[in-house]
Formats: structure tokens, C-alpha cells, sequence
């Protein structure tokens, strides 16, 4: 395939170098220092999209793959109030829209293992959920969109729990994320359940950014010839 990278910083490198390794010509590189040739016409010249730049860029970036008729798999994080927008412009284009707030395999595989315990504690109203995150000091957005995906996912399963809150919750329906930015952590995940008698958590920890750039390509590779929203689910077959 031929792909557009929308993003050339750490990310947008280690994705080119799996991209080659699995055989797939990098034919647009976006970064700072070119925006101007983030076209239709050049966009047109590649197969699929992968856009990791910035929240402040990545609609309008999703908007012109769209409008470029190229499938675009989305991993900026910071955007989701404009989700219904982004989805709404997909649909007026026929487009393809693969998004994930976390393309690493083992993450996804977390997400499952969390639906999973959430709903084994919705029957254990002793247990107060909270949640931990860590990331690199680079990262801009908190909590971070997986943290915030768990979060959902927790919300949508134990009916003790109805938001989410960065501060201290000034209520009891409320599940406490604590983010936090230090060094350059890839990403570190934690779910803790804790009661009178014992604490149980679940944890995922990235080594290094490898996974989601592999995910990513992945993700590019299973758009490419079809149409609609897409995530991480479809891709693994999870549900």
C-alpha cells in the first residue's frame, strides 16, 4: 500500500519503519515544517492515511482524507467532543474512519479484561474502582484517551458509577483518575478495585511505542478496501 504519514514526530517514524518492513511505500510525510503540502492532490497519491499529529490538527486532517475519498486511521487523542462532527463528515464523503484510542494489541486485549472485571464487580458494591495513568511528559491531553476509554467502559457496567473526575470526586458515583506525566514513560494503565478486606488491579504497561505503531499499520492494512467507522474491536475480532 501506499501510505500518508499526517504526524512525523516519534511516532510517525517508528510507523514508517514498520510500514517499510512490511513492505508499504511512505508517500507523504506531514510535519510542522510542511503543512502546505497536506492537499487533496497529495493525498490523493496514497492508498491510506495514518494521522498521529495534534489535537488542534486532527480534524481538519480527518476532514481532507475524507474529502481526499482515503480511509484515515486516527490516533490522536484530546479530540472526542467533535466526534459527532468527524463521523457526520465521514458519512457525507462515503469515508473510512478507523479509530482507537490505543492501537497497541495488549491494550485492547486490557480493554476486554476490564469490561470483564467491571462486570464481575457490578455485583460487589464493597469495592470502590479508581484509576491510574502514566505517561511522558510530551503528552499533552489527561487523562489520557485509553484512561478514559477504561473509564467509559467501567461507567457503562457498574451502576455505582456514572463519570469520571481528574480531581478528588466529590461524589461516590464518581471514579477518581489520577494522571500523571513524568520521564518518558510509553504508557502505563492501571484499574484498582479496593475494599475493607483487599485490593485487586489490573495493569497494562507499554515498553516502548513498538506495539502502537505496529497496531497502526494494522489498522492501515485492514481499512484499506472498506468503508465506515472502524476500531480495534473489528480489527481483533474481540466482540
Amino acid at each position: 500500500m501506499k501510505i500518508a504519514l499526517l504526524g512525523y514526530g516519534k511516532m510517525g517514524k517508528i510507523i514508517e519503519r514498520i510500514a517499510i518492513e512490511r513492505k508499504h511505500e511512505i508517500v507523504l510525510k506531514i510535519d510542522i515544517n510542511n503543512q502546505n503540502d497536506l492537499t487533496i492532490e497529495n493525498l490523493k497519491k496514497a492508498d491510506v492515511a495514518i494521522e498521529f499529529s495534534t489535537p488542534q490538527s486532527a480534524v481538519s486532517n480527518y476532514k481532507k482524507c475524507f474529502e481526499a475519498g482515503i480511509p484515515v486511521v486516527g490516533g490522536t487523542t484530546g479530540w472526542l467532543e467533535q466526534k459527532e462532527n468527524v463521523l457526520n463528515d465521514m458519512k457525507k464523503h462515503n469515508g473510512t474512519f478507523f479509530y482507537s484510542s490505543n492501537y497497541s494489541l495488549g491494550v485492547n486485549i486490557f480493554f476486554a479484561l476490564n469490561k470483564k472485571l467491571a462486570s464481575l464487580m457490578s455485583q460487589r458494591p464493597e469495592y470502590n474502582v479508581s484509576m491510574e495513568e502514566v505517561h511522558h511528559i510530551q503528552k499533552k491531553d489527561a487523562p489520557s484517551g485509553t484512561a478514559i476509554s477504561l473509564a467509559e467502559d467501567i461507567i457503562k457496567t457498574l451502576p455505582t458509577k456514572s463519570s469520571w473526575t481528574l480531581d478528588e470526586p466529590k461524589s461516590s458515583d464518581q471514579i477518581k483518575i489520577n494522571a500523571v506525566r513524568e520521564g518518558q514513560v510509553p504508557g502505563i494503565h492501571r484499574v484498582l478495585y479496593d475494599s475493607k478486606t483487599d485490593h485487586i488491579f489490573i495493569e497494562h504497561s507499554a515498553k516502548s511505542r513498538e506495539g502502537f505503531a505496529m497496531g497502526a499499520v494494522l489498522a492501515a492494512e485492514f481499512s484499506f478496501g472498506k468503508k465506515g467507522f472502524l476500531n480495534m474491536n473489528d480489527l481483533l475480532n474481540l466482540e
